[in-house]
């Protein structure tokens, strides 16, 4: 097998065609660096969409999946791990969390923080508690019952029915979920700063205004934190610094550095609706991911690396300033720490994948979110040195889609 030749046309005749890559095959990296088939040097400010939180290869992620791989691979669920256990219990203790439930990604992790706030609503109320809130071009995942909370219809179009009960606010709009809530409601489901809407941050008081609207209902506040956990926006989760705790919180992505893991993060209380046989996960727990996942957690859930995301988020943001003065082509630089949205102003509206791709003809790997927004969501620990790098190749990538 080894020898076959790999291309970017067998991507067509053997996989499904709901992805369309690029056409660089990458096959290795380092750090914030990645090299494709032909050996081009790319700088990665993408981190495969906020997951690779210390870059590529760190020697911490290595040496914990070296040493796993030794030991234990898979135990179905009818046994418990030591890697699981070491995992969930510093998630606790970092967290306002008292319970943990693994699976393998954002939507699973999800999938279950739905599936417990229907259950504890109707086990500690009443069978008609079943509504759940969330927001307009808020995302939660891609399977049926996440995509169809997730706020952007062009996901969950399309596919027959849709579970119900389900209903859909303006992000920072207290007045339509005022208008909308009520004790039929089981969940509000939020980013603490939306990723793939656009990097949109909650505006000053809409957070604490909605956890008071959901204990004045009975409501269980559900954060999705599978973008912004782990360090990306510069506390461990981004509900720290809002000054509201949430009852569920979902984390994924950089959880694992790389290595699939998802989570469910909730109190012993609500946690108690989920008695054996009501949900589970063939791979939830593994311990390889919850190896890796706990070296990963112990390197970014220090001091120094959650305060050097602020201080990275400064470099950017500098740069970006510079590069903006010169080509005029962003209306804006949202987001915090670092996933960062540079907006597309009026001229270049709808030209996300214009950047994007010069970007990558340049050697840099972004992201978008949405048409108008150009993403970041770079290692955690990228050097200087990578950042202004990087944002020279941007420069260059800009002014190939300014000066057409």
């Amino acid at each position: 097998m080894s020898d076959m030749a790999v291309t970017r046309e067998l991507f067509d005749q053997v996989m499904v065609p709901n992805y369309a890559p690029s056409k660089s095959i990458p096959v290795r990296g380092l750090g914030a660096r990645v090299w494709d088939q032909q050996d081009k040097e790319f700088i990665d400010f993408a981190g495969g969409i906020a997951v690779n939180c210390l870059g590529h290869c760190h020697p911490a992620l290595v040496n914990a999946l070296k040493e796993q791989g030794e030991k234990l691979w898979h135990l179905s669920n009818v046994w418990t791990n030591e890697p699981a256990l070491r995992l969930g219990k510093k998630l606790v203790d970092a967290t306002f969390a008292e319970r943990v439930y693994f699976c393998n990604s954002g939507a699973e992790a999800n999938e279950a923080a739905l599936k417990l706030a229907r259950r504890y609503a109707i086990e500690h109320f009443n069978a008609e508690k079943t509504q759940i809130i969330a927001f307009k071009q808020g995302f939660h995942g891609r399977t049926f019952f996440t995509v169809t909370v997730g706020g952007q219809a062009a996901y969950s179009d399309g596919f027959g029915p849709k579970p119900a009960d389900v209903d859909h606010v303006p992000y920072n709009d207290l007045e339509a979920l005022k208008a909308m809530i009520s004790d039929r409601t089981c969940a509000v489901v939020m980013e603490p700063l939306q990723g793939e809407g656009g990097i949109i941050s909650p505006e000053p008081g809409f957070v604490k205004a909605v956890r008071e609207l959901c204990d004045q209902h009975n409501a269980l506040l559900v954060f999705d934190e599978v973008q912004t956990g782990v360090g990306r926006t510069g506390a461990l989760y981004a509900y720290m610094e809002t000054g509201v705790t949430p009852d569920i919180l979902t984390s994924a992505k950089a959880l694992g550095g790389g290595f699939p893991i998802g989570a469910m993060l909730t109190r012993a209380d609500i946690a108690a609706s989920l008695k054996p046989g009501t949900h589970g996960s063939t791979y939830g727990g593994n311990p390889l991911a919850c190896a890796v996942a706990e070296a990963a957690f112990d390197t970014v859930n220090t001091p120094d690396v959650l305060a050097g995301v602020k201080e990275r988020e400064g470099w950017y943001r500098e740069e970006l300033e510079k590069i903006n003065a010169k080509y005029g082509c962003f209306s804006e630089v949202r987001g915090k720490g670092l996933l960062l949205g540079c907006v597309l102003n009026e001229q270049f509206a709808g030209r996300a994948k214009d950047f994007l791709q010069a970007s990558s003809e340049e050697g840099l790997m972004v992201l978008v979110a949405g048409a108008n927004v150009v993403r970041f969501a770079p290692s955690l620990v990228i050097t200087r040195e990578e950042v202004l790098e990087g944002l020279a190749r941007f420069e260059r990538a800009v002014a190939r889609v300014v000066n057409g």
